[in-house]
């Protein structure tokens, strides 16, 4: 009997793989985590003091399969969620998470005895060692990160590796940290940390608006002569990586009004307004080319920019010029100027073209450009999202003050995507 694996991937749960499921399955329910990562340790790294025989005999086969090269890396991403899921809602079981994603550098070739073993265990180490070079152990060490870490203590140092402020932002999780074999349990627990994380930061958001606008009032007070009332203003911390004035001039210009009048949904609102009576795609184009490029200053969009964006509208899809507007043409249009604004792929990460806006135009207008798309056509957003996870993935072993100029991007963006899509209250700083 083969069991369907119950989510979109295509491989297949064999009955040896389940018994070691369902064995993981019942002893994370009795023991503790120190003991169930001494379990975990003795059956798949150590695999010669394991008690039950019978799930040893299980695992010999799963490691003894013809396609245990191609597909045990499944089979063990799969025994860490067991854990992971169990552990990661639990402040007092979170350090375990570390504890079993660092467990498997501990598999050496060279380690006494190894050579001597039998040809199934000699098999079933180089298969674990192999586990660390795999997407699946990637996603699963980002998702340690974020489950044994706070927001606060990994925002820190500048030496850090920027793999190590993943937590701070949500909108990538579904992105960086699930993978191709990912389970129904598994993305289900993955949208709960993002909700929690995304929930924190916005209420944290929040409060930090709130004291802001009061110690502002009381500031304004104090300077018009005005005896206001005794009062403790309790301090709230800035949940940004951002300096108090950097993440002012953010909320100000994504949540206020740009042109003085006018919020970022107010020009969204008025441009599909205008182009939604049977435009071509054509005419899409050339009222789209206004719509981005009147937030770049005309000084250096005239340089380089103008043309440029200019020249690759004109080459979206010419074939469609003259079709008229519809859903699908808009959201093909609105993703396509993402790959020239970001980045395209994981296997084309050329985004010069970002990095030379964010230099030229500041991180704050560089976003209010993306947020135009997003606004513009809501089911992009999870594709810009995805192509910040690209450039994330790209640079997550730099440290974090050698990529200064990303951290602020992606802090840019969880403000701006908190503000527009978000619960938060921002109507203060209006």
């Amino acid at each position: 009997m083969v069991i369907a694996a119950s989510n979109p991937f295509s491989r297949t749960i064999t009955p040896h793989e389940q018994m070691i499921y369902d064995h993981l399955l019942f002893w994370i329910e009795v023991d503790s985590p120190d003991e169930m990562l001494q379990r975990f340790h003795d059956l798949f790294i150590d695999g010669t003091q394991y008690p039950d025989a019978q799930i040893l005999h299980a695992l010999d086969h799963v490691v003894n399969s013809r396609v245990a090269l191609a597909e045990f890396r499944f089979v063990l991403n799969r025994c860490c969620h067991i854990l992971i899921n169990r552990w990661q809602s639990r402040k007092v079981n979170q350090a375990a998470v570390l504890e079993l994603i660092e467990m498997f550098r501990q598999v050496s070739p060279t380690a006494p005895g190894y050579l001597n073993r039998s040809r199934t265990l000699r098999r079933q180490r180089e298969l674990v060692r192999r586990f660390i070079e795999t997407e699946q152990y990637l996603t699963l060490n980002r998702l340690a990160q974020v489950v044994s870490q706070s927001a606060e203590a990994n925002g820190q140092a500048g030496n850090r590796p920027l793999g190590t402020l993943i937590r701070r932002y949500p909108y990538l999780y579904e992105f960086c940290l699930l993978s191709e074999d990912s389970t129904d349990e598994q993305q289900q627990t993955v949208r709960h940390i993002q909700l929690d994380v995304q929930r924190k930061f916005e209420l944290d958001l929040s409060q930090y608006v709130t004291y802001q606008a009061r110690r502002s009032q009381s500031t304004a007070d104090v300077q018009s002569g005005v005896r206001p009332v005794p009062r403790l203003i309790q301090p709230v911390c800035n949940p940004t990586l951002l300096s108090d004035e950097e993440v002012n001039q953010a909320l100000s210009h994504y949540a206020g009004r740009i042109d003085g009048y006018r919020s970022y949904k107010d020009l969204a609102h008025n441009f599909l307004i205008h182009n939604s009576c049977g435009q071509t795609l054509q005419g899409f184009k050339d009222d789209l080319y206004e719509y981005i490029t009147a937030s770049v200053d005309p000084e250096y969009g005239k340089r380089q920019f103008n043309n440029q964006f200019y020249d690759y509208l004109q080459n979206l899809s010419p074939e469609s010029n003259s079709q008229r507007l519809d859903d699908f043409l808009l959201v093909r249009m609105c993703s396509q100027i993402l790959n020239f604004l970001v980045v395209e792929s994981p296997s084309r990460p050329n985004h010069y073209v970002f990095v030379d806006l964010i230099t030229n135009l500041g991180p704050v207008l560089t976003t209010g450009i993306l947020l135009k798309i997003i606004l513009l056509c809501r089911k992009v957003k999870p594709a810009l999202e995805r192509r910040f996870s690209v450039l994330f993935s790209h640079y997550e072993g730099y440290t974090r003050d050698t990529v200064e100029w990303l951290v602020i991007a992606l802090e840019n963006m969880n403000v701006a995507l908190s503000a527009h899509f978000g619960s938060v209250d921002l109507s203060l700083i209006r």
